[in-house]
């Protein structure tokens, strides 16, 4: 799993209309894990990193790696079954 930024956790929340405690919640993590991540005071055990990042992927996220454009985020696109 790829670390995920403050800005890219922040956008994808965004995204999907979503509250700092539904993302905790999703993740099953504390409300506080996701606030002080987000206010960049600190940051979170690889675990709870991990488990935020599963949630937002799980929801329809896409995390785009840092390649000389820039990290960011996007709504992964739908699998069809052909």
């Amino acid at each position: 799993m790829n670390s995920i930024s403050v800005a890219q956790c922040r956008g994808a929340r965004a995204m999907l209309g979503w509250s700092q405690a539904e993302l905790a919640a999703a993740a099953a993590v504390s409300k506080t894990t996701v606030v002080d991540f987000e206010r960049g005071t600190r940051t979170p055990h690889r675990n709870n990193l991990a488990a935020i990042h599963r949630a937002l992927e799980l929801a329809g996220i896409e995390f785009i790696p840092e390649n000389g454009g820039g990290a960011g985020v996007r709504f992964a696109r739908p699998t069809t079954n052909t």
